[in-house]
């Protein structure tokens, strides 16, 4: 494909609001994978942290990580979900633990080591994180920035396949007609699906998301759910999700994880969550429970 050949369709604006449903066949929606039958991709021991002038954040934190399975974290506010994503990916550091990452030590990587590291964890934010002023196509290619020198990143500095490769998960993604718009032109549905095609140009084995369907109505969520599980069963890529949605994590996840005030109190499949479970995850935080 020549990525020269694409042109700005004259009718953009018009169809910025409009999602499309995602045809997604209901019995591969409901698909579970078994978690044991798969190996072990990311192993998480003893993650402690804490803030100054603060209590623990997170305490003892311990499970595994399976390929291509969806894992779900849910929790009340505060009880530590966003600090855990980012402390796997080393955006921050936690003050005790370890996390092996096909085999490797990946709290002790520093320069390279790390920078290669991050490539193979993609991640994707409640707030999109894009730069409104450049276009969806732009978007999608600064997941490669990883891959290049300073030089390279300044100049956008992208080759021709990682370009076709831009344009093809955009299409995969449904989001074609919108290549060249800003993305401030853009519903919010469709900025999450930027944000999933920046991550996948990364070629990443985990993506972590961070509350990724917090701002969406039930219609745009119920898409980039399925666009989630959809990839983890046609990529093999490990998807782990921070949700509110109790009800979307049952019908998504292959695992899920509950955690309050830093613990976790819930490690199994979906089927096993008991009312005296949500209890235990929630707490006197029931009305944070969202059930849609």
């Amino acid at each position: 494909m020549n990525v020269e050949t694409l042109t700005r369709p004259d009718n953009t604006a018009e169809k910025k609001t409009q999602e499309v449903v995602f045809p997604f066949p209901e019995e591969a929606a409901q698909e579970k994978l078994s978690v044991e039958d798969v190996p072990v991709i990311m192993e998480i021991k003893n993650i402690d942290k804490s803030y100054s002038g603060s209590s623990k954040v997170l305490k003892d934190i311990s499970f595994d990580i399976r390929k291509g399975e969806v894992l779900s974290i849910i929790g009340p506010s505060g009880a530590g979900k966003s600090t855990l994503l980012r402390i796997i990916n080393r955006m921050i550091e936690p003050n005790s633990g370890v996390i092996r990452f096909q085999d490797k030590d990946t709290l002790n990587m520093k320069g390279k080591a790390l920078r290669h590291m991050r490539t193979d964890i993609g991640m994707i934010f409640q707030h999109y994180n894009l730069v409104d002023r450049l276009s969806v196509f732009e978007n999608v290619l600064h997941g490669r920035l990883g891959y290049k020198s300073s030089l390279q990143g300044i100049f956008s500095m992208y080759s021709e396949a990682e370009k076709e490769k831009a344009v093809e998960i955009i299409s995969e993604l449904g989001i074609s007609e919108q290549i060249y718009s800003r993305c401030d032109e853009l519903s919010g549905g469709q900025k999450q699906r930027v944000g999933i095609a920046r991550a996948l140009i990364q070629d990443p084995k985990i993506i972590l998301c961070d509350e990724p369907i917090a701002s969406l109505d039930p219609n745009s969520s119920r898409i980039i759910m399925e666009y989630l599980r959809r990839i983890s069963r046609e990529k093999d890529i490990t998807i782990i999700v921070n949700l509110h949605q109790l009800d979307v994590a049952k019908q998504y996840s292959d695992r899920i994880i509950g955690l309050n005030d830093g613990s976790i109190v819930f490690n199994d499949v979906p089927e096993a969550i008991t009312a005296e479970s949500i209890n235990h995850i929630y707490g006197s935080n029931l009305e944070e429970l969202i059930v849609e």
